[in-house]
């Protein structure tokens, strides 16, 4: 019988073993808290650890799966969750030094639906102030480590920055996040771990501190692509409290997780865009490519309307509108503890009139409509997660955004996944982004599946670990 490592062990993996008995909850959770305890110090993940909640769960889903009465694969599986997301009585600081004691007023639907399924919430972790940015540094509260350079201090990408870190470095088998512009998959890509981002509407945002209305999508992150299809499947679905998701219904993409891809038809990165890309991620890309065709994939190139730069500014000027609506008293006040790389990012809503936010979302639905258009024949399109390998966090130019090829899917609508596929000759990790239609998170889910399943990348692990 296979012996699993309780820190690296996946989602699935864990749960195969709770229903086989060769392993409890509580030995899973008493593991992964003493690695919070010895390595967060150093990670700086968590921004609070519900330790003896978790235990206390832990001992109840162990009496229930072995009384018979587990209610789901995934009961007794450890979760963390970003720190957007309300749970009532418990206090939320969305990152942020103002909201140090915020109790939350309300707990998220999703946050009600991982507890509904069995899963035991460890705690919450850290993010960029109001989820405000792609680097993952927070001024105020801490940056995350990125676990994959023991010797300097790098990006570990935001905003679902400590989410990333915890799931990449053994601290918690899956996560949640928040993406609004790529922040479930930028640090999904730079940690080394796979990242779902989902359509708006098909996991309720209700109790998730806002950033863009318009935009934020929560999401999994976790080890591997049958995780992530796992938790999503609890995750998504009508909520009465939530109204965009009242436009669809449930989705389950373990059916055709395993399909295979053969005959899919998958655009590549036009030529233009692999300008400004660093080499190993080219390599890395391309080599995932070929891995994709080898699986019986087309690989076929695609005229697309726009360039992945285009999209930057509207994508800016509706989050910044949207995310002054929310936070725009708290930034404008000069005597709040505000981060001051965040501020002047949601301050440039401060100066959006209506007319210009009305045009910028009226041509968003021009923009999708075109992207629509272009990509009708073809079933996903592949592009490099990140233009480069995590930096050194003192490299970070505050005014720029990470976000080039990932904002695209926030702005055009799509739903996509990050997966690693490969690593530097430093050993940081490059990744594989899975761009889809609206809607379509089972088929991401399954050009990524079939990925994953042809190469070793997820087998590996940090140096901080």
């Amino acid at each position: 019988m296979t012996v699993i490592d309780p820190a690296f062990a996946t989602v699935s993996e864990l749960s195969s073993a709770f229903a086989r008995r060769t392993l409890s909850p509580v030995d899973v959770v008493d593991v992964l808290l003493g690695r919070i305890e010895k390595l967060d110090p150093t990670l700086h993940a968590f921004i609070d650890v519900y330790a003896g909640d978790a235990r206390l769960a832990a001992e109840a889903a162990d009496r229930a799966i072995r009384s018979g009465h587990a209610v789901g694969p995934l009961h007794g599986v450890p979760i963390a969750l970003k720190d957007l997301v309300d749970l009532e009585g418990r206090v939320t600081t969305g990152g942020s030094k103002v909201w140090a004691k915020r109790v939350s007023p309300t707990t998220a639907t999703l946050a009600r639906r991982l507890v509904s399924a069995g899963m035991i919430l460890l705690g919450k972790t850290h993010t960029v102030e109001f989820a405000m940015g792609g680097w993952g540094t927070n001024t105020h509260m801490g940056t995350p480590r990125n676990p994959w350079d023991p010797a300097l201090h790098r990006t570990p990408g935001g905003s679902s920055s400590g989410s990333g870190v915890a799931v990449a470095a053994g601290l918690a088998p899956a996560a949640i996040g928040t993406d609004t512009g790529g922040s479930v998959r930028l640090p999904a890509s730079w940690c080394g771990i796979v990242g779902l981002k989902t359509t708006v509407g098909r996991i309720s945002t209700h109790g998730v501190l806002p950033l863009s209305s318009t935009l934020d999508t929560p999401g999994p992150m976790t080890r591997s692509v049958e995780d992530a299809a796992l938790v999503y499947r609890v995750l998504n679905g009508p909520d009465p409290d939530d109204p965009a998701t009242l436009a669809w219904s449930h989705d389950d993409p373990l059916p055709t997780l395993a399909r295979g891809i053969a005959g899919l038809r998958l655009a590549v990165l036009p030529d233009a865009e692999r300008a400004g890309v660093d080499r190993e991620v080219l390599a890395a890309y391309d080599a995932a490519v070929d891995t994709l065709q080898r699986q019986g994939a087309t690989i076929v190139p695609v005229a697309l309307p726009h360039r992945f730069g285009d999209y930057a500014a509207a994508t800016g000027l509706i989050i910044g509108s949207e995310g002054y609506r929310f936070v725009g008293h708290l930034v404008d006040d000069p005597g709040l503890p505000v981060d001051p790389h965040v501020r002047p990012r949601i301050q440039l809503g401060r100066g959006v009139s209506a007319r210009d936010y009305l045009l910028a979302l009226a041509e968003c639905q021009a923009h999708r409509r075109a992207y629509a258009a272009a990509t009708a024949d073809v079933d996903a399109l592949l592009t490099p997660t990140t233009q480069t390998p995590a930096i050194p966090i003192d490299h970070v130019d505050q005014t720029t955004t990470p976000a080039h090829f990932t904002r695209a899917g926030n702005y055009l609508g799509l739903c996509g996944v990050a997966v690693p596929n490969g690593y530097t000759t430093g050993g940081l990790p490059t990744s594989l982004q899975i761009l889809c239609a609206g809607g379509r998170e089972a088929l991401a889910l399954r050009i990524a599946w079939a990925y994953e399943r042809s190469t070793p990348w997820r087998q590996r692990k940090p140096p901080l670990s």
